[in-house]
């Protein structure tokens, strides 16, 4: 591999021992590794916090534009970590995790990798926040082209990595919502909405735990499935009933508690039928939370802030709630509980104060126009900034509030919330990211409070949950995995490793030793391996995938198990005696869609697919295959175009030649990604079905920021009018 290719998937690929050579990061007591905070609550006990500070100097440490992003930044062990945009307004263009010296704004490191196969702008480059783990020395993030990854927080070298879209069917939509991981014990947890295979191939909210350390995923848990929306709400960590919880909004507009171990669901309540996206707030067991949509009681109304008893089980009935304020629209900023009082912030820009226990109005204030970020508080002031630039410190009062200082900051956008660490203020803007305080801060804190206990295991031994791990599999033709059978009691609370009766319904077989052995078949192929003990049982999930060659014809009436995003976007149907897959158009959140049949790992390899468009009133679809994440697309618009951010194309990377074409003519796409000293050379060419192969590429791009691994696929659009896919290829380059 070439160093330019080299560079671009990240500085240097982590051994397997170097998990083991990891020195923890101590944790500060003013450190700040997760977005809302290290109680998650944006609350501060620090002290000596800046009252005021000017664009010209006072109370400024420094100011840096490369660092301008969307994104929260954490700080961990003197080093602050953000997500931001890589190389804008260039061909290069794409996201990083940058690596900052707290002190002095100096880049430490960056990790970069490519945006691909997203409809997102770049402008939403940092919707998600990284999350540090003083325990490991890793920070995790989720990009904008939901590449999932953990980095060593001292070299920025990659440990591991998932790409979400091509593995699990995320979404990376126009919006850009990219939620962020939060890390439980030994686990980090991801999630969004995600259209897989099998069982999990209609779309839903779905929430995927890893293991830490390995990237190896542990358990999958679901929401309803067909959500109206995506989510960003952020899950929150706490016991309730000396049970550990994890409380978070969902896109299927419900607020969950789920066990954070096993994914199982403690319990719900129906807020919306649309999506929440405020990350709810948890203090003493009491759930604060709110959105701005329509409500489940009342659609006619939008928008409610609630609260709740979370020491309880089952569906959360409306009457069961201890409060709750129709049409008050916090529907992306964390409500805020300071001395018995909720603070939350409203989309349009109002602070909203509140008593705690009723729900009775204090006071209000008005703050801007719109609101993004989320308030911090600390040493007895709220800081938070509106998105129009407005940036306020407040001091509650018995009134409310009284604005101790206020600054404009011309032409800037604040989308992100502020950060609170060893005595400095981090402000992100898209235009720079600011710290703010004095230059040899007094770093004082008080102790956080103590967290509610758990129930002690010792006090429940009894396994009543199963886990087996890992909870998904993608293996190869011949491949050995290792299973783990863990127990869990009631509370999720793990107990022992269980000696289990393993079974497998499908490809495959497991030996005494709990080994699963891939089958060495030539097609494609799904299993189902069931692990049984003391009356309880647990499944997993397994693709197997052999070398190339492969092909579909689809002669078995089926859309291909192991693919992922298609079998809900897809149908089999016999046209003309030839069974074929249809791209349907009756799925109005699905007819715009990509679907994976591999390995992100793939290269050097060719796509081959027939498509046939329909016309409907005289519009026609998108239709294209997928090699290495570049697309190659017959347009409505009488176009050929190669490309891979879709939103980029003028920029980033993409190439477009006319290209005459009509429905209801078979056409045969080709697309070749070969990587090259100089990039990944891409080569595509269609042709009617019924005629000679053309000798020539028609069309070609040298990418020079290359995506040098990548699933192959199918990308179809559609809205307009459905098409027809048939004899899918998949084969080594020569």
């Amino acid at each position: 591999m070439t160093q330019s290719l080299f560079s671009r998937t990240y500085f240097i690929r982590s051994m397997k021992t170097f998990l083991f050579l990891l020195i923890p990061i101590a944790a500060e007591a003013a450190d700040w590794p997760h977005w809302r905070g290290p109680e998650q609550n944006g609350v501060s006990r620090e002290k000596n916090l800046p009252d005021h500070w000017t664009l010209k100097g006072e109370n400024l440490v420094w100011r840096k534009t490369e660092f301008a992003t969307r994104s929260t930044p954490i700080v961990m062990d003197g080093r602050v970590y953000v997500i931001c945009r890589a190389f804008p307004e260039t061909t290069q263009e794409g996201e990083k995790v940058a690596c900052i010296h707290a002190e002095t704004g100096e880049l430490l490191w960056e990790a970069v990798n490519n945006v691909f196969l997203s409809d997102a702008p770049a402008e939403r480059v940092g919707w998600s926040s990284a999350v540090g783990d003083p325990a490991t020395g890793h920070v995790y993030s989720l990009g904008l082209g939901c590449l999932f990854q953990c980095l060593n927080a001292k070299t920025g070298q990659q440990v591991w990595s998932h790409s979400m879209s091509e593995e699990y069917g995320m979404l990376s939509t126009y919006g850009g919502r990219t939620n962020l991981p939060i890390v439980f014990e030994d686990l980090v947890i991801i999630s969004g909405v995600m259209t897989g295979w099998g069982d999990y191939a209609v779309p839903a909210h779905r929430l995927v735990a890893f293991d830490k350390l390995t990237g190896v995923p542990v358990w999958i848990a679901s929401t309803r499935v067909r959500p109206e929306d995506t989510t960003y709400s952020t899950p929150f960590i706490t016991t309730l009933n000396g049970q550990a919880a994890m409380v978070f909004g969902a896109s299927d507009g419900s607020v969950y508690a789920l066990q954070p171990r096993t994914g199982q669901v403690i319990w719900k309540y129906d807020a919306s039928p649309r999506g929440i996206n405020t990350m709810p707030l948890v203090h003493d067991s009491m759930i604060f939370c709110g959105h701005s949509e329509q409500n489940s009681s009342d659609t006619t109304i939008l928008g409610a802030m609630f609260a709740f008893d979370g020491r309880t089980q089952g569906n959360i009935a409306e009457k069961s709630l201890t409060w709750k304020i129709p049409a008050r629209t916090v529907g992306r900023c964390q409500p805020m509980w300071i001395d018995g009082r909720i603070y939350a912030v409203d989309d349009g820009g109002t602070l909203w104060i509140v008593d705690a226990k009723t729900g009775k109005e204090i006071a209000k204030k008005k703050l801007g126009r719109i609101m993004f970020g989320s308030m911090v508080y600390g040493d007895g002031k709220i800081f938070v900034g509106e998105a129009t630039g407005r940036w306020y410190v407040l001091r509650p009062t018995e009134q409310g509030v009284d604005v101790v200082h206020q600054l404009r900051l011309n032409s800037e956008e604040i989308l992100g919330s502020p950060t609170i660490a060893n005595g400095r203020i981090y402000l992100p803007t898209n235009v720079a990211l600011y710290c703010i305080g004095n230059k040899s801060p007094i770093v004082e804190h008080t102790d956080s409070p103590k967290s509610l206990p758990e129930s002690p295991v010792r006090n429940d031994q009894k396994i009543t949950q199963l886990q087996l791990v890992p909870v998904e599999l993608l293996v190869k033709s011949s491949e050995k995995q290792k299973l783990t059978v863990r127990g869990f009691n009631a509370l999720g609370q793990y107990v022992q490793d269980v000696k289990a009766e393993l079974s497998v319904d499908g490809a495959g077989t497991v030996d005494q030793a709990g080994i699963f052995h891939a089958p060495a078949e030539t097609v494609a192929s799904v299993a189902k391996i069931t692990a049984s003990a003391g009356g309880l049982a647990c499944s997993n999930r397994v693709r197997i995938v052999p070398p190339l060659p492969w092909k579909f014809d689809f002669s078995n009436n089926q859309v291909p198990a192991t693919w992922i995003g298609a079998s809900y976007r897809h149908q089999p149907k016999l046209l003309e005696k030839e069974p074929v897959l249809v791209k349907i158009s009756t799925i109005p959140k699905g007819t715009r869609s990509q679907s994976w049949m591999g390995s992100s790992s793939m290269s050097g390899y060719t796509v081959q697919a027939d498509v046939m468009a329909t016309d409907r009133a005289g519009q026609l679809p998108d239709m294209g295959v997928i090699n290495q994440r570049y697309t190659l697309a017959m347009l409505a618009s009488q176009e050929l175009q190669l490309r891979s951010w879709t939103s980029r194309l003028q920029l980033r990377f993409a190439e477009t030649v006319p290209f005459v074409w009509k429905s209801g003519t078979w056409y045969r796409m080709k697309l070749r990604a070969e990587n090259v000293s100089e990039g990944v050379q891409l080569s595509g060419k269609v042709w009617p079905r019924e005629g000679a192969e053309p000798s020539m590429w028609m069309i070609q791009a040298t990418d020079k920021t290359p995506n040098v691994t990548g699933s192959p696929g199918l990308f179809g659009n559609a809205t307009d009018a459905e098409f027809y896919v048939d004899n899918v290829e998949v084969t080594p380059n020569p």
